[in-house]
């Protein structure tokens, strides 16, 4: 399980809804807009008055050795559909930051059994 800390920014003059309401409304949101690719198992949050908080639980990938940075990316994913999807989150919320591509596998360094001779070094 990934547990993952993200927030949204209230937009300026934007009504807070109490506390409770605000935050059934965010999860309701995410649930609405959840894909299996999310792997969304809970969610919870925190109203402030100037954001909402929010901890999104995730199921680990059976290979979570692929994207270490994954669960971040799913989240972002997730958050950025449910603003642009969800008319209370335009209007009550500042848009996320968009989800960060994945970062390219390293390369790997041949081996001695692949058949690429190594450069010898001069001298």
């Amino acid at each position: 399980m990934d547990i993952v800390y993200t927030s949204l920014d209230r937009n300026r003059g934007a009504r807070a809804a109490d506390g409770p309401t605000e935050r059934a409304e965010i999860v309701d949101v995410l649930w609405a807009h959840a894909v299996p690719e999310d792997r969304l198992e809970h969610a919870s949050g925190r109203a402030g008055p100037d954001r909402i908080d929010l901890l999104l639980f995730l199921r680990t990938p059976e290979s979570p050795d692929q994207d270490p940075d994954g669960a971040q990316r799913r989240a972002a994913a997730l958050l950025h559909r449910c603003h642009l999807a969800s008319p209370l989150l335009r209007h009550r919320y500042l848009p996320p930051a968009p989800p960060a591509p994945p970062a390219p596998p390293a390369p790997s360094a041949p081996s001695a059994s692949s058949g690429v001779r190594q450069p010898r070094p001069a001298g």
